[in-house]
């Protein structure tokens, strides 16, 4: 089952839900961000955040501390805090030179990971003696546009995505904030800041457009360009496996349980993958849109073709342009609705046709009992 909700024909590039997850912050392709209020079934434009100049290109919302960050193809990033009632910007000194391309607050929510085409990562933190938000950069190795991040458990480790065709992690440790290295993980001990963690290819020679750490953070999972999804297990000596598909390439990628991963991109439809922990092997489960349309305009494929042959003409003014999913474009994003990483519940897809669709999993996996994986 899924919820449609529809905000206009903008594409959507990017969205965020509060804690309670009856508002939700996204931008319509354009330099604002609107937040909507959740009324019965319905979403309704509540507030119209302006401060960027170019388009936002990431949102991301942080559950505890109830601020909004933003960034944009300005260079600027934004943390929005709701003062007397309204939202307030606070401007992020990033000290980059190029477009902002994505933004995660780390789970802690004191600082913030942004990634940019100046072929770095600012790490951002407030500091209470000037009481300003500054950063502090990671550069090397990365050699090109930083197109996605995400955050470890533990609050210092930093993967990211970039399109040079590598994964990499990073330590995000940064001494004002975190008073001290955390405790060694699988992918390896304490680190100073901007330390290269590891680095990883799939092979392929596509971007590399999202990456997601897996509930225990001792997994990660990016999606290519060439049409791939990849897992790097920390707990099997680092070692890659990845599963190139016949689909179209994937922009976007989320763990829903330990195991489960469900990717999606320009097919314009979820799909579900499984990663075998024993043999260290990523299988295609299936897809998540089980709504494929069977007539089209009243009309089955079958009877148009069987009209077709009984008059021997084709009605030319007709054209079919409607997918076969509930999605009519290329999904942007996939964001985590309702449960953790570790057992989901609810996700939700944002796509350039401008539609936003909650996905119900327990009815999928419901569907999926039984099911052999391919």
């Amino acid at each position: 089952m899924s919820e449609v909700h529809s905000f206009g024909i903008d594409a959507i590039p990017c969205h965020a839900f509060n804690a309670q997850r009856n508002k939700v912050a996204l931008s319509p392709n354009n330099n604002e961000v609107h937040i909507y209020q959740k009324e019965g079934s319905k979403w309704t434009l509540n507030q119209t955040l302006v401060g960027h100049d170019l388009r936002i290109t990431s949102i991301d919302w942080a559950p505890n501390s109830n601020r909004i960050v933003t960034c944009s193809a300005d260079r600027n990033a934004y943390v929005w805090s709701v003062i007397d009632g309204n939202w307030k910007p606070t401007l992020v000194l990033l000290r980059i030179n190029r477009a902002a391309t994505c933004v995660r607050w780390s789970p802690k929510e004191d600082k913030f990971a942004v990634g940019s085409g100046a072929k770095l990562i600012s790490i951002c933190y407030f500091e209470e003696s000037n009481d300003w938000w500054v950063s502090k950069h990671i550069k090397k190795p990365i050699r090109s546009t930083v197109t996605s991040v995400d955050w470890h458990i533990n609050n210092q480790l930093l993967a990211c995505g970039s399109t040079d065709f590598k994964a990499r992690i990073f330590s995000g440790f940064i001494k004002e904030v975190d008073k001290r290295e955390g405790e060694p993980t699988p992918w390896g001990g304490k680190c100073a800041t901007g330390s290269l963690i590891a680095e990883f290819s799939g092979g392929g020679g596509g971007w590399v457009h999202n990456v997601s750490f897996s509930p225990d953070g001792n997994r990660l999972a990016w999606v290519s360009h060439d049409s791939s999804i990849s897992v790097a297990d920390a707990n099997r000596g680092m070692s890659i496996s990845t599963f190139k598909t016949r689909y179209l390439p994937y922009l976007t990628c989320v763990w829903t349980t330990s195991d489960l991963i469900i990717a999606a991109g320009h097919d314009c439809c979820p799909m579900l993958f499984k990663y075998d922990m024993s043999k260290a092997e990523l299988q295609y489960v299936d897809k998540v849109d089980k709504s494929l349309k069977k007539e089209v305009d009243g009309f089955s494929a079958m009877r148009k073709f069987r009209d077709m042959d009984k008059r021997a003409i084709a009605d030319n003014n007709v054209s079919d342009t409607q997918l076969d999913t509930i999605h009519q474009n290329t999904i942007t994003e996939i964001r985590l609705y309702s449960g953790s990483k570790s057992a989901t519940d609810k996700i939700s897809t944002i796509s350039v046709d401008g539609q936003m669709v909650i996905w119900d999993l327990k009815s999928l996996e419901a569907s999926l009992k039984g099911l052999r994986i391919v």
